[in-house]
């Protein structure tokens, strides 16, 4: 099953995340099918950079976001 997840790249106590389109049976942080977008919850407020064509595609393909970039998607329309 394809998933749109986060990837976290950023380092310690510094968080920085790919928005990722992945296999669900893939490392948190392994292979990734196609990156759609950036997260950084450091900045104040948040800065969520999102493709929005890419975004709908993989939804209309059948991959399913997490909780958490459901939320994201949310807040950056």
């Amino acid at each position: 099953m394809v998933k749109i997840r986060l990837q976290r790249v950023g380092a310690k106590k510094a968080p920085f995340y790919h928005i990722v389109v992945a296999d669900s049976r893939v490392a948190r942080d392994g292979k990734i099918i196609e990156q759609i977008g950036t997260y950084d919850p450091m900045t104040k407020p948040s800065t969520i950079v999102l493709d929005k064509e890419k975004t709908e595609k993989w939804i209309k393909n059948g991959a399913k976001p997490t909780d958490t970039v459901k939320a994201l998607i949310a807040k950056a329309k």
